[in-house]
């Protein structure tokens, strides 16, 4: 990665960085986790100097999960693959709203990028209160049909990539802070075609509870979400709207999910009312399973 690759380019955000790099050091536990946004979403007061690292984040929940984070007081990190253009595009609207945010590039799967991905966020913000693993790929096929190269690839972005940024977030967050990864209620599930997924998903609830377990003393929630199905390119490219409409049906509130389901959450648990869950899969699904 190079300094190219940090979108920290106007003067004016420069100058906020700066500020949030030299104010950063007060902890998560220390200040209030009350959110500063008003009733239309923007910023009501000054973000205050704890921050946010969102994987995955150009479209989709990832951004959803920034978007709301900097409503509720973070300097975001907005990290994105191949989105160059999506990921700007989030940070410029947690600035319009009042925010502080940064997009910065970087493949989860590479143990070294997440590393670099972690020192351009403190670069820009003095440290780390809260990590979202939401980086994720999904491919579908019969056991029979799926191809090596796309379960290889599934497993070095979900499993790998996963465990490289809650290993990193391990050793960077501050105590008091809250780590968490997104899972998938496809584990309870169990539908044809997403056994591999399925299973790449299962590991983030194993590492939720582990990681918890690791950190004890610290004041560090560690928690799996669990999604249903939400309306993102993830879910609905390659299904057909019988299958989609089949996938509604099943859940007791009849709709999809949104992003903003997901991010309400997150939200929930990185507030001081979501210190006490820790080590658990919350599934966030309307109540299909």
């Amino acid at each position: 990665m190079t300094p190219t690759d940090h979108d920290l380019t106007s003067p004016t955000r420069r100058r906020v960085l700066a500020g949030a790099a030299t104010l950063a050091p007060a902890l998560l536990a220390a200040g209030s986790l009350a959110r500063a946004a008003g009733d239309d979403g923007k910023i009501t007061a000054a973000p205050s100097t704890r921050s946010a690292l969102v994987t995955g984040a150009s479209r989709g929940i990832g951004a959803a999960i920034a978007r709301r984070l900097a409503r509720d007081g973070f300097r975001v990190t907005v990290n994105y693959l191949g989105r160059r253009d999506e990921a700007t595009a989030v940070v410029r609207a947690i600035e319009r709203d009042g925010g502080a945010a940064a997009a910065v590039q970087g493949d989860v799967a590479e143990a070294a990028a997440v590393a670099k991905l972690f020192e351009a966020h403190a670069a820009a913000f003095g440290g780390v209160d809260v990590v979202v693993s939401n980086a994720g790929i999904m491919r579908l096929a019969p056991f029979r049909e799926m191809s090596d190269e796309d379960f290889d690839r599934m497993l070095a972005v979900n499993v790998k990539g996963s465990f490289n940024v809650m290993r990193e977030a391990a050793r960077r967050v501050r105590d008091g802070g809250r780590i968490i990864t997104l899972s998938s209620s496809i584990t309870q599930l169990r539908t044809p075609t997403y056994g591999p997924y399925a299973a790449s998903k299962a590991a983030q609830d194993l590492f939720a509870s582990v990681l918890a377990k690791e950190l004890e003393g610290r004041r560090i929630a560690v928690n799996a979400i669990a999604p249903g199905v939400v309306d993102t390119p993830l879910f609905t490219q390659g299904k057909t709207a019988q299958q989609i409409e089949g996938f509604v049906q099943r859940t007791p509130h009849k709709r999809l999910g949104t992003p903003d389901d997901i991010a309400g959450v997150v939200s929930m648990l990185c507030s001081e009312d979501g210190a006490w869950i820790n080590g658990q899969v919350v599934y966030a699904n309307g109540g299909i399973v």
